[in-house]
Parts: structure tokens; sequence; C-alpha cells
């Protein structure tokens, strides 16, 4: 039985078809990778399968169960979420903000317990944020607080992990530092990752599985984690590559926007 079974999903805001019939599969323990042009629907999947949105038809099950039948609280013991461009509102420091996973993975008791404060600690220091532990949220960069909340999902203790565009603001060392802590959180404590990212290079060298979006509707589901071929990546953002091979890992380099009409522009 797979651990997320998405059937012939339907979404659209208003007239404008988001997702059309989105159908496919998350295993326990894959490393899936959601990549697509701006506008292709990887946000809204993702706010799908974390339950902000309902589908408008289709259904979505998590562990055998339809994503509609949990609670807000029993779903977050299920996944935990980071979203991109998350913008801080309120005046608590780093540490609080991690501790508030502990809020639904411990019952909502409104009262953290020495486990708690472990479980928290661990976090930050996975995520090099313990250093600025005790700094408000508002006062850190964009880099910083994103990985307050990778750390924050992290703390959550969860078996699947959703991230948008985890990299996002983050310099190079901390981009292959998340990426390399997401697929330590893999092969060691057996977790699910499903990560958005417009990073393909980087992307092709930790995800064993992706999930094309393209503008136009279409789809593409492919469980091989050897790469994606460069026809593929041009057919689906719509530009010219050309695919080698740099220190093992496969990289395309893009060297053109395709005029689907004309050839090259």
């Amino acid at each position: 039985m797979s651990l997320i079974e998405i059937k012939s999903v339907s979404f659209a805001y208003g007239t404008q078809k988001v997702l059309d019939k989105l159908s496919f599969s998350v295993q326990e323990n894959d490393f899936l990778a959601i990549l697509g042009p701006n506008g292709a629907g990887k946000t809204t999947l993702v706010h799908l399968l974390a339950g902000l949105l309902k589908p408008q038809s289709g259904r979505i099950q998590i562990d055998g169960k339809s994503i509609r039948a949990y609670s807000r609280a029993e779903l977050a013991g299920k996944i935990a979420m980071v979203r991109q461009g998350t913008t801080p509102t309120f005046g608590f420091t780093v540490r609080q903000t991690v501790m508030m996973a502990r809020y639904f993975a411990g019952g909502r008791n409104l009262f953290e317990t020495r486990q708690d404060c472990a479980i928290v600690e661990q976090a930050l220091e996975m995520t090099d944020t313990r250093r600025f532990a005790d700094r408000p949220l508002h006062a850190l960069s964009g880099g910083e607080r994103q990985r307050v909340f990778i750390a924050r999902a992290l703390a959550q203790q969860t078996p699947v992990l959703l991230l948008d565009e985890p990299t996002s603001h983050l310099d190079l060392k901390h981009q292959i530092g998340i990426f390399e802590l997401l697929k330590n959180l893999r092969h060691n404590e057996r977790k699910t990752v499903i990560v958005v990212s417009h990073d393909l290079n980087l992307v092709q060298h930790y995800a064993e599985m992706y999930l094309l979006l393209a503008d136009d509707g279409r789809t593409l589901y492919q469980r091989d984690g050897g790469g994606l071929p460069a026809a593929t990546i041009e057919s689906f953002f719509g530009v010219t590559g050309v695919e080698g091979t740099l220190a093992g890992r496969k990289v395309f380099v893009p060297t053109g926007i395709a005029d689907r009409h004309n050839g090259v522009q």
C-alpha cells in the first residue's frame, strides 16, 4: 500500500484549471522532487497534500485513509510542511518558533516537557540555527528564517516532510546542507521527503523520483533515480540545453528559450 495516493485529482481557481486528473503515488521512504515552471500547480499540489486545499474532484489518501477523514491535529502528526516565503508576524524567538511544532506532536500539551526541549535542541543543531536560537525571528535574514522553519518541521517528528522550495534565499553552503540533511533523514530515520524545487541540478543529485508539471497541464511521473533526460527538461520548461556529467553528477545547462513553433528563440 502506498503511503500517499493521489488519484485523478483536479483543482481550479475559478475558471483557471491548475491540476487536471493528476495521479501518482508516494511510497514510504521515497525522496520525491516536484518540478515545473511557474504557474504549473506545484504549490497548489503541496497545499492539497497538506490539507490546506480540498480537491474539487478525485481523492487523496494518506496511509490508506482519505485526507478528508483526518482532523487537523491528526494530519499534523503525519505531514510536516515548510512553506515558501513565510513571514513572521509576532515577536517570537527562534527557539519558541521551533517549540511550536511540539504543540501538535505532544497532544496539544501547553507546557513543554524535557523530551520536547531535547527534540527542539536537536532540530536547531541539525539546521545550524542553534547559535541564534534566542534572537527574535523577525531579526533574521530570509535564509536564516527558512532554516528555522525547516527546524520546526523536523521538531514535529512526522513520517513525511513536505517542503516548498526549502532552499530559496539560502547560500550555497546551506543549500547543500539542507539537502544533505534531508538525505540523511531519509536513510537514517526512514523519513519520506517531498520537495518542490527549481534547482534541477541539485534535485537530480538527491531525489530518486520526479513529478513534472507543465504549465499546459501535462504531467510526468518518473520513479527512475537516474536523472531526467534533457529532452524531457526542455519540453516541460520550454528551454533548450545540453546535459552532461560533472564530478559524477548529471547536470543540465540551459542554452536558450525554445520557441514552440519555430525552434529556438
